[in-house]
């Protein structure tokens, strides 16, 4: 029977942790390079509206508390427009405080300060990933069948136990947790199979089953169902040492398949639907919130590596944008036209508008508020 979900404080609480949280470390990424390459911030803000604190430090930045704790955002010196073009206000400033400013500085720096935010949301991850690692060890098992299923879709394409997956997709598969990884995203579709079987490579073209779930708070997800298990599980303690590097292929592989999941919903093979906004992310945080510390740290390195990736796709507005368009100035050697510029921000901010009418329109869905 499904837990009853908790109660609107707790969603609110632990979104505002959550997403506050993972906001304000993306912020001190770009905070952090910036001051490194000698940028002042003029102001520091841990989330938007009026200003409730602040104080201003030694270096001039001011560091405030707004009355929406949702994120923040830091402000560096001349950064006067969305495109960070130099305006006749900035040609104005005296040589010492414009030698300050984010404009003034190298295409590479510029670059760096603005990969810093995405790159320290991964970096983040990573952390808490290969803490999880260390304290809970790595759970392995070899890609080998040990049960084939009854009419499952690998019983039906004459997969046997003994089998072992090399790859799936022509991804290579080095253990059966992975292999559930991979076939988890590919519900109701067809994908290429590589396995040893008999001592030989065999090649298969599977169509897999659909597996509905329902979690403990009965919420649905559907996954992708090969039909295979395995018996010979162990756990294995991992190291200090070894911990980030496992904790980095990680995160690799949840892009990956971040990646591949929403080509299959660009390409119309996963319905948009599945697509959730802030307020499915403010549900789950509440959940795993009463699941306990263990579950609501799980959830955070999930969200701030889709944080990150999100801030690198290439549009205007976002992180991914500047770098676009930085890399257009590194092979022009000059900056895009300011009105190329302009258009291609407008452009991004009706984009990313679009998205969260829809994605807001998907988790108002799922609650079942058109419904009621």
């Amino acid at each position: 029977m499904p837990l009853e979900s908790p109660n609107i404080f707790i969603t609110l609480l632990a979104f505002v942790i959550l997403i506050g949280g993972l906001v304000i470390i993306h912020e001190l990424g770009h905070y952090g390079v910036g001051r490194w390459f000698g940028v002042k911030a003029e102001k520091f803000s841990v989330g938007f509206g009026p200003q409730l604190w602040g104080w201003v430090d030694k270096r001039g930045t001011l560091w405030r508390v707004g009355a929406l704790p949702l994120g923040g955002y830091v402000q560096f010196a001349g950064d006067m427009n969305p495109a960070s073009q130099p305006s006749e206000e900035w040609l104005n400033l005296p040589a010492e405080q414009r030698n300050q400013t984010f404009q003034s500085k190298p295409l590479w720096q510029r670059a760096l300060i603005v990969f810093a935010g995405p790159a320290i949301n991964f970096l983040f991850a990573i952390i808490l990933l290969s803490g999880f690692l260390v304290v809970y060890g790595q759970s392995v098992s070899a890609p080998v069948a040990s049960l084939v299923e009854k009419d499952s879709a690998a019983e039906k394409a004459g997969i046997k136990v003994g089998d072992r997956i090399l790859s799936i997709n022509g991804q290579r598969v080095d253990s059966f947790q992975q292999l559930a990884t991979e076939v988890s995203i590919y519900a109701n579709a067809t994908v290429t199979l590589r396995l040893m079987q008999n001592g030989r490579e065999i090649e298969k073209s599977i169509k897999l089953d659909e597996l509905v779930e329902r979690d403990r708070f009965g919420n649905e997800y559907r996954r992708g169902l090969l039909g295979l298990r395995s018996t010979a599980v162990e756990t294995r303690d991992v190291s200090l040492l070894a911990a980030p590097w496992l904790a980095t292929k990680e995160t690799y592989n949840i892009v990956r398949l971040t990646v591949t999941t929403l080509g299959q919903i660009i390409s119309g093979k996963r319905s948009v639907k599945e697509l959730g906004g802030p307020i499915k992310i403010a549900k789950v945080a509440g959940e795993y919130f009463t699941l306990g510390f263990a579950a609501f740290v799980w959830l955070a390195a999930m969200i701030s590596i889709n944080l990150g990736f999100m801030n690198l796709l290439p549009i205007p507005m976002l992180d991914g944008g500047h770098l676009l368009l930085y890399a257009v100035e590194a092979v022009r050697r000059r900056p895009a036209t300011p009105i190329v510029q302009e258009w291609a921000f407008r452009g991004g901010f009706v984009m990313l508008i679009g998205f969260m009418l829809m994605v807001t329109f998907n988790d108002l869905a799922s609650i079942g508020l058109f419904g009621r």
